[in-house]
């Protein structure tokens, strides 16, 4: 948990300049397809840690052990996501699937696999 703590703190260099380290078996998503994949969705890691993004750009980061991270998210290229976080903090990560299962990966390289993926319960506004 601390580990991811210290990755949600970290600001993110611009995504043109990121080097992402593919493993072998990673299936990027193009824009249109990653917006739809994560639109709507909570995606729960094997932490507990959940981060869901809601279809209006709405984001929370909520942690295994409690405390939440608010801001807005969305899709840029080559399979990326950002967020800009409540607290002005801005962050990209890149999500892509392999072997069937979501994995997300920061900007220097750490992997965190997709325990489940559930619909989001989004309130009405």
């Amino acid at each position: 948990m601390r580990m991811m703590i210290a990755v949600l703190m970290s600001l993110a260099t611009p995504v043109a300049a990121q080097d992402w380290k593919a493993q072998p078996g990673d299936t990027a998503f193009d824009p249109a397809a990653l917006t739809e994949r994560l639109s709507g969705q909570t995606l729960v890691f094997f932490d507990d840690g959940q981060s869901v993004f809601e279809s209006n750009g709405q984001y929370q980061y909520t942690y295994g052990g409690g405390g939440t991270w608010y801001g807005h998210w969305e899709v840029t290229a080559d399979s990326t996501f950002c967020v800009t976080f409540v607290t002005g903090v801005e962050r990209c990560d890149r999500i892509v699937e392999n072997d069937g299962r979501l994995v997300l990966q920061t900007k220097d390289g750490m992997r965190f696999p997709v325990r489940e993926e559930r619909a989001h319960q989004e309130a009405d506004t």
